[in-house]
Formats: C-alpha cells, structure tokens, sequence
C-alpha cells in the first residue's frame, strides 16, 4: 500500500516535498459484497431472544460490513467504510462499539447499529496494526498490536469522549474531518476554503488522549487475547514466545517459550488461568499461567495454525489454518476430529450457537455445524484420531495417506462474496485496463468511468492482451495496484496531467475537434462532481462574507509559491463533465486521499457533502477542479526534423527543428507540408527557436505544427492537391498516427524525430 507522504513542508530544504496521492477504487458490483479475503469475523448476540444477531465481517478490501443474520441468509445491513488499507482485526467493545485495526496503521471505532459511520480514529501506531483484543466484562478496555513490536491498550470510552466541547468546535481532531453523515457539520461552522484561519490544530491523538504502551516485544505481534475482567493480556508473534502483561500498567509478568515459529493465534479462558496458542510450527499448545509451562500440546495440523475457537467452557478448541482445515480437538482426551476441508487457507473463526462462522482468503464466508454447546455429540459420530504431541507426528501420518475423511460435506449456507481482481494490465491508450479475478473471468474496464464495458468471461488474458493491442503512445498518467481486490488507480502531481487527447479522439459532441482535452483533469471533475453540486448548494445557500469563496485564495498563493502554474487555456473554467468521464452512481468509486490535516480517509464518491476542503483534499486536486488550474507540464511537446526524401525533387521546405505537441497527428504534418508547398512560403518563416511563426494559417501563435492548423480558407486536407505522404525510418506513416506513436513504434530512438515528406505522382 502506498504510504502516503508527509503533509509538512520544510521552507529552507531543497528536496522536493512528495505531494499528498489521489486514489480512487473501482466498484463493479453493488455494494452489499466483499471483493477479497476476509480477515476477521464477530459476532454480535441479541440481548432478546427473538432480537436480530449480527455478524460484521472486515475485509483485505478495506471496509468492514455488517450482515443480518436470519436461519439460512444473511443480507448486509451497512458497510463501514474509512480505512484506506486491509481491515486485519475487529471486536465489539461494550454493547453497541465496533472497533477495527487495519494496515493503514489506524483503529477505527464505529456505532455498531448506526449506518457505517466512523466515529473516531485512533492514531498511536507506527505500522500497521495487525490484531485485537477486547475484555468481555470490562467493556471499555481493548488492546492493539502490530508490527514493530507495538502493543497498546486503549481506554475506548476516554479515547473517543472528548475532554470539553470548546477544544472540538468544528469535528474530531482525530478522526479524518470526514464523518460520512450529510449533517455532521452543521453549516453555520463551514468556513470557505479561502479563509486562511480555517485550519484548526489537528493533534496525532485525541483530545490528549495517551494509550498505556506495553513495551517488551522487539519483534512483530500477530496475536493478542485478554481475559474477562481486562487484567490479564497475552501477545504472541514473530519472536515465538507467549508473553503475559498486565493491561492496567503496562507491565510484563511472564514469558513462555515451547513454540518453534511464529505465534498466529492465542485464546484465554474466562478466569485467565488457561491459555491456548496456535503457530506457524502446526502446534497447538495448552499453557498453564499459573504453573507458567505448557501442559499440553497437539499436532493436529500438517501446516501453520491461524485462527482458533473456543467452545464456552474451554473444553474443546476449533482450530484452523494454512493446510485449509477446520478441527476441532478435545483438549482432556486429545481426541480430534476433521469437520470440513475448504478451498483456502482459514484466517479467523467465530463460535456462534451450534454453528461456526469461518473467513478464509477468499471474499466469501461461510456458516458450518459445529455442535458447540454440545461438542460430544460430534465425536459420536466417529472418524476421531489422537492428537500427537510432536509436530512431525501429525505430517508422518499424513505421508502414510491416512488423511481423516470431513465429518461435514456442505456448509450450512454461505454468503457470498465478489471474485478479487489477481491480474490486470494497462492497455496502451491508458484509458483501458484488462483483469482477471479468482473465478478466471477477464473483464475489460474504462478507467475515466470506473465501469467494466466488456465482460469477457473466462478466456485467455494474455490471448486477450494481444488481441486489444493497439499501436499508439499516451503518458503513463496513472498507476494500479489489485492489493484491495479491486482495481486502485492512483494520480500523482505533476505526473498525472501530462495525458492529452483531441476531443475528436473521445467523441466529445459538441467541442471544437482540435480542443485537447487533459484526460486527468477531466478524470477528477467526474470523480468530484457531485461534490462539486453539494459544495454549490452550500455556498449559494448562504452569502459569502468576502464574496470571493470559490476562488480558493490560500490554495493560489500557495501552491504558486511552489511551482508555475498553468492556467487551462482550453478549459474556459467549464465545470461540465464530459460522457468519457461520467462516473456511476450506482456503484460508485472510492475516493482515497489526505488533505493538510487528519491523515488519509476512504469515502464514496456520492458520499461527499460538499464541506470537504483543503484540510481533507490535496491542494493540487482543488487547484485543478476549482480554479482549472494544472502544474507545469513536462514531455507535452515534441522535437523533429522535416526533410525531403533522398532523391525526391520536392523542395526543402524548413531548416532547423520544428516542436509541436505529442499528440499531433500525421495529417496535421501533410497540412503543413502542403501549404508551406501550394502557398509557397519562404524559408526564412520558420523561427530560429524552431517553433513555427505565427503567420501560417494565422491559427498557431506559439504552438509548433498547430493543433488548429491551417482552418484559414484551406479545404480538408484529403482534398488538396498535391498528395504528400510522410515517412521515418523509410516506412509510410498512417494519417492518424500521433508523432508520440511514431516516436515509440517507428522511429525508436532516443534523438530528436526525423519525417521525410514525398509527393505521391499521378493522383
């Protein structure tokens, strides 16, 4: 995942500041299905017994999701959606607070019940955050780990209350300054983007707040559990040790060792007397706190252990992993028995009545017997081995080829999940991109869109790449990763606007062919359109105090004290948003990005309310949608030489270097040839800067071969006379090549261009 780069900037450095990310992530399907692997799984219980149970799901696509549970169906009931990384763990603190770690180094509280609002964000982490651990009867405590050896444990109700109202007049400090409700902010308190005190001090962490830090680990936690009462807490991870703290002050009481790898997963029983770990070595273990050793251990898995359930009265443990298989084990007799095998590696588990839920890598979850008020009544059925109790024990039986037969064939139902995107490529006009997911389908999906315009089902992605080969060059003004399951595509400043084409080129109705049309600026108007209507309401909703708010003064001064800004000449300050860069509201993208304050944030599109500003967006992109304005542009132009063919009698009509734009065609330069030959202009017109004067077709100004060359009095040039075809490396170009694509596919070198022009005899 991309880190995204510091927001302060040192006035005296020289290096150049890295400039805040816009990503924004594709939807295919609605919203009511995760597209990756799903990391952990809790289950909320009804305090009424004829109430709804819930199950909340957090996922490798970054939200969480929150599923009404009925007999035999589960429907998504909301989506919480902040984290701009991997959901890794969730519990519920108390009766009605979620609480979620991810990989973007955060935890997240939300309101159980509410619509998938964030409430709070918890910043303390330095990397990413990889479990948690909450105390049943002391509800407010839950502890974080992560990597880098951080473990912390929180007092929720001290983290998410603020201190006193006047410290927080506008929003949480630390939560993102979007909270996803339309009314969050009331209006009276927006302040203009222009005014230069709207930015209040944001602070890492909330209000003061200061989490007990549990220092001892020197490497990577992957596990914590903690007991009933929140007075007992045990970490485990990549040191191979177990190791016991009290939460209350932070401070270690024992250390275990019996482990040969990595600690993946750690259960307490109610009082904190007991506890089970399971590792990378294929080991369970059974440890006694108070006798401080391992009474017990169970080789039951031919591979890593990641995910273990407890049945209530810790007589027995579910336990699954990296070898796709759900136990469960008797921990008196060490009886075992095989429940289900899956497709995919086991990540969580979670007990719930007579069945068990279990998240495995894949975006679907599924719902299994498993007898856990009454376990006995499983192995009743037969088909049970002994447990070992060394780890090799459990792969030589399994070389012998006696694998125990499942006692469970079919999951009791399942909810589904959408097939995460595993390869894609960018096709060559970078308008386009190709995937394949995990059920092998190929799809072909429109990147100013956000929609996938051609499902291909399940054929061949590399036969099908070749087949949507196209020769043309256009800048690599985007990058995509598949890391959330879904298609990301992220715009860097100043990189993203050096894409251009004519408007021709996109079918735009309605706007002079030759306009050119900067495919990220035009990107980021769709992206924010709505906002853009939302932020319109709430202006003209209320007299501007300076009545200069649109113009967004401090981005200006700003961002001009950092670089020459172009001004769009084009662009006539138009707010209209082309069809090619129309975005679905149906299912619409993510936005992901980080302002001047509150960190990064992840939000829909049609979520945005209109109040985000300068403390949510990155300057650059408001400059670009509020004020048409874009960074200086590099490789916009291109150099070459014009010259007659050896040995053609047509004259020399320039000396010296021409430069026109990348995306000038082929037939632009015929244009050119011919008038420079029928109206016969002396040689001496051409600029010694190599640029064409302005007295050619009275259109150019500045620009080199003009886009809008030759419209003076001229017919369309097939119809002139006389035919004059241009060549590179001896090969006749195409009409409708850009120069970038000669350049890329012709000429292949990296010295300046050179075209030679003929006249074609007898047409």
């Amino acid at each position: 995942m991309h880190r995204v780069g510091s927001a302060g900037n040192n006035a005296n450095s020289t290096r150049p500041r890295k400039e805040k990310r816009l990503t924004y992530v594709l939807n295919d399907s609605d919203d009511t299905q995760h597209c990756a692997g799903i990391n952990c799984l809790a289950v909320l219980k009804s305090p009424v017994s004829d109430g709804c149970n819930y199950l909340f799901t957090g996922s490798r696509d970054g939200t969480l999701k929150r599923w009404a549970l009925g007999e035999d169906a589960a429907t998504c009931s909301a989506t919480f959606e902040s984290h701009v990384d991997w959901v890794n763990d969730t519990v519920i603190a108390g009766d009605n607070t979620l609480v979620s770690c991810s990989s973007d180094t955060t935890l997240k509280t939300w309101n159980c019940l509410s619509d998938g609002i964030c409430t709070r964000t918890l910043r303390q982490h330095s990397d990413y955050v990889t479990c948690l651990a909450a105390a049943e009867k002391n509800t407010n405590v839950v502890a974080s780990g992560g990597l880098g050896g951080e473990v912390f444990v929180w007092d929720i109700e001290a983290a998410v209350t603020p201190l006193s109202k006047s410290s927080d007049a506008m929003e949480d400090d630390c939560s993102n300054g979007i909270n996803g409700s339309a009314n969050s902010l009331p209006i009276s308190s927006l302040r203009p983007i222009s005014s230069s005190n709207s930015i209040t001090a944001h602070t890492t962490q909330c209000h003061g707040y200061v989490p007990i830090a549990a220092k001892g680990h020197k490497e990577s936690v992957y596990a914590l559990e903690m007991n009933d009462s929140g007075s007992l807490l045990v970490s485990g991870g990549t040191e191979k040790v177990v190791r016991v703290w009290d939460p209350r002050t932070g401070s270690k009481t024992m250390k275990l060792k019996g482990h040969a790898d990595n600690i993946r997963a750690l259960l307490l029983d109610s009082t904190g007397r007991y506890c089970l770990s399971g590792s990378s070595d294929s080991m369970i273990r059974l440890w006694d706190l108070g006798q401080q050793r391992c009474v017990h251990s169970y080789a039951v898995h031919t591979d890593s252990v990641w995910a273990l359930a407890s049945t209530p009265t810790f007589s027995h443990v579910y336990s699954g992993g990296r070898d796709l298989s759900l136990y469960l084990t008797d921990l008196t007799t060490r009886e075992s028995l095989l429940l289900c095998t899956k497709e995919h590696p086991i990540l969580q588990l979670a007990l719930h009545d007579d069945s068990i839920w279990v998240a495995t890598t894949d975006s679907s979850i599924h719902r299994w017997p498993a007898e856990g008020q009454n376990p006995q009544k499983v192995f009743l059925r037969g088909g049970s081995f002994l447990a070992g109790n060394l780890s090799f024990s459990r792969a030589r039986v399994s070389l012998e080829g006696s694998t125990p037969a499942p006692v469970y064939k079919e999951p009791i139902f399942t909810i589904p999940g959408t097939p995460a995107i595993v390869q894609h490529e960018i096709l060559n006009d970078r308008r386009h991109v190709l995937t394949k997911d995990t059920a092998g389908s190929v799809k072909l999906w429109e990147i100013t869109r956000g929609i996938v315009i051609k499902d291909y089902g399940q054929v061949s992605f590399d036969e099908k790449k070749e087949q949507l080969f196209e020769m043309v060059s256009i800048p690599a003004w985007y990058t995509v990763d598949t890391r959330l399951g879904s298609l990301s595509v992220h715009l860097d400043t100043p990189q993203c606007f050096s894409a251009e084409m004519y408007s021709a080129d996109l079918d735009i109705t309605g706007k002079p062919e030759d306009d050119k049309v900067n495919l990220a600026r035009e990107t980021l108007k769709g992206l924010l359109a709505h906002w853009m209507t939302k932020r319109r309401q709430i202006l003209g909703s209320r007299a501007s105090a300076n009545g200069d708010v649109l113009s967004g003064k401090d981005i200006t001064a700003r961002s001009l004290a950092h670089s020459r800004i172009e001004v769009d000449g084009n662009a006539e300050n138009d707010s209209m948003v082309y069809p090619p860069f129309e975005f679905s509201t149906v299912s619409p993208p993510s936005i992901i990005t980080e302002g001047s304050q509150g960190g990064p944030w992840r939000k829909k599109i049609t979520e945005l309310n209109g109040t985000e500003d300068e403390k949510d967006f990155p300057w650059w992109v408001l400059d670009c949608v509020l004020n048409n304005r874009l960074p200086p542009r590099e490789n916009t132009k291109c150099s070459f030489y014009l010259h007659p063919c050896e040995g053609s009698p047509v004259p020399i009509l320039t000396q010296g270097k021409l430069s026109a734009p990348r995306i000038l065609r082929i037939h632009k330069v015929v244009n050119y040839v011919i008038e420079k030959m029928v109206l016969d202009k002396p040689i001496d017109s051409v600029n010694t800067d190599g640029t064409f004067a302005p007295g050619l077709g009275g259109q150019l100004q500045h620009s080199a071969v003009g886009d809008g060359s030759f419209r003076s009095g001229l017919k369309h040039w097939q119809k002139l006379r006389p035919s004059v075809e241009i060549l590179c490396n001896n090969q006749v170009l195409s009409s409708d090549m850009s120069l970038a694509t000669v350049r890329a596919y012709v000429w292949k070198k990296p010295e300046d261009l050179i075209l030679n022009y003929r006249v074609i005899q007898g047409r």
